[in-house]
């Protein structure tokens, strides 16, 4: 195994985060199993270990972690219970980008876990699969309780997550816990997911509850809920029903058929990037999603609800769009030589993923990576304005809208002179088209008029 890197990245939540995890004692006690489950200690589900969800590409096996910390007189000094998955970006040996999924194992340990005191932050320390890691210290403060930083490890030499990872061994990932502090003898619960985003690291957490600093050996009934626990005036419900329109199966053979349309197409929005403080990645379009499940579904991308983030890269370009930690779309682009003088660039690679916000469980998963669409020249930008259809598998469909894309050497945070697709140009072609047919038209009926005049008048001069 080589030597480990170690990065600080700024954290970025997916949505308003939830307050940090806690701490360990000198003994504990921990179990796996599949699926969400309520913790016999409190009714509030899961909340506070909020990072130990792991993001995902497709379906996957998600366990539940449980974890009872006891100090020295084997009273419980913290407790936690929640799911997690990770999205993780790694460079591939032919130099490309890919975005593979970390889940947690059926067997987890949680080695160097401590309680913390007034003066000691607390530690909760997990390890899983081949090498891979998660921790999360917490720090006390007066009155209240709030996690520190997240640190991550991955192991690439995991060939089962990483099969192609140029860079072979250990990499820590260190994040600015952006949870909000909580009470003491308060348990800290979030029951729907939410996302934490940093550089190429995607964290994902639900059903989680935490307690740190637990007083007299008793997790505390009191809670205090995540902002995505919140009620709103929609009431928080799967993807794969908001915003969406449905049709009747049949049971009729599968044929194509006319897909499901929302009242309306969906609102065009704008997405960028930045290298520093360098604006390297714009995009305006307006998304909307088809997928067959039990009965089509058109979701459409609302993109006030959704946010960006990807990589910038001389080679290969991603955009990773999150509405609303229930849809995942990620678009990555690359450059292809035309000839010895000439580069272009196109879309390669389209990823989506559902999540029900409910539990943060998938609900449908797919990925194209054979693309070759909306290309450019390397310095020019994309447009279509007319809708477009890609083609992720059988069952997922991303129609975009008003698309306007720029993935390399943006300048001055503007799209440099557009390259058109062919659906614009034949419009483009068509309108002078049919402008000249009316004119002409036009001409026939004033010259008929004309004859018909003509022909009247004559007719009244012969009278006289």
């Amino acid at each position: 195994m080589t030597a480990s890197e170690v990065f600080v990245a700024p954290a970025r939540p997916g949505r308003s985060p939830c307050p940090g995890v806690p701490a360990a004692g000198s003994s504990s006690s921990s179990t796996a199993a599949m699926g969400p489950r309520r913790s016999a200690a409190s009714s509030c589900g899961r909340v506070l270990l909020p990072l130990l969800l792991l993001g995902v590409s497709g379906f996957f096996q998600s366990y539940a972690v449980e974890v009872d910390i006891k100090d020295s007189s084997n009273a419980t000094c913290l407790y936690a219970d929640w799911m997690m998955r990770f999205l993780i970006t790694y460079e591939s040996n032919n130099g490309d980008y890919k975005t593979t999924a970390l889940n947690l194992s059926s067997s987890v340990s949680h080695n160097g876990s401590v309680c913390g005191n007034d003066t000691q932050a607390a530690l909760v320390a997990v390890q899983f699969g081949e090498g891979h890691s998660w921790s999360i210290n917490i720090t006390k403060n007066n009155e209240t309780y709030q996690g520190d930083f997240i640190t991550l490890t991955y192991n690439t030499n995991d060939t089962a997550v990483f099969p192609d990872a140029k860079r072979k061994g250990p990499v820590t990932v260190l994040i600015k816990d952006p949870a909000r502090p909580v009470q003491l003898n308060t348990v800290f619960v979030c029951h729907n997911s939410f996302v934490i985003e940093a550089e190429n690291i995607t964290q994902i957490f639900w059903n989680v509850t935490v307690q740190a600093f637990v007083q007299n050996g008793t997790v505390s009934k009191k809670e205090s809920r995540c902002p995505a626990d919140t009620p709103t005036s929609a009431p928080t419900v799967p993807p794969t029903i908001a915003n969406v329109t449905t049709a009747s199966t049949t049971t009729s053979p599968p044929a194509p058929t006319a897909p499901p349309k929302p009242a309306e197409n969906p609102d065009t929005g704008n997405y960028s990037l930045k290298s520093g403080n360098k604006t390297c990645f714009l995009a305006t379009v307006g998304l909307q999603l088809n997928v067959s499940q039990d009965k089509p579904l058109l979701i459409n991308i609302n993109p006030k609800t959704t946010v960006a983030d990807g990589a910038c890269g001389n080679t290969t370009a991603t955009l990773k769009l999150n509405d609303r930690n229930s849809t995942l779309i990620g678009f990555t682009f690359a450059v292809k030589n035309t000839s010895a003088s000439v580069q272009k660039f196109y879309l390669r690679e389209v990823n989506v993923t559902l999540l029900n916000r409910l539990n943060g469980s998938v609900i449908s998963s797919a990925d194209n990576n054979n693309l070759s669409k909306w290309d450019a020249f390397l310095g020019s930008s994309y447009m279509c304005r007319k809708e477009q259809t890609l083609q992720i598998n059988e069952n997922v469909q991303v129609h975009t809208f008003n698309l306007w894309i720029q993935p390399f050497l943006v300048e001055a945070n503007k799209f440099a002179t557009a390259e058109e697709c062919i659906a614009d140009s034949d419009l483009n072609f068509l309108i002078p088209i049919a402008v000249g047919v009316a004119l002409g038209f036009l001409i026939i009926l004033v010259f008929i008029s004309y004859i018909i005049g003509r022909r009247k008048s004559r007719t009244g001069y012969q009278s006289v």
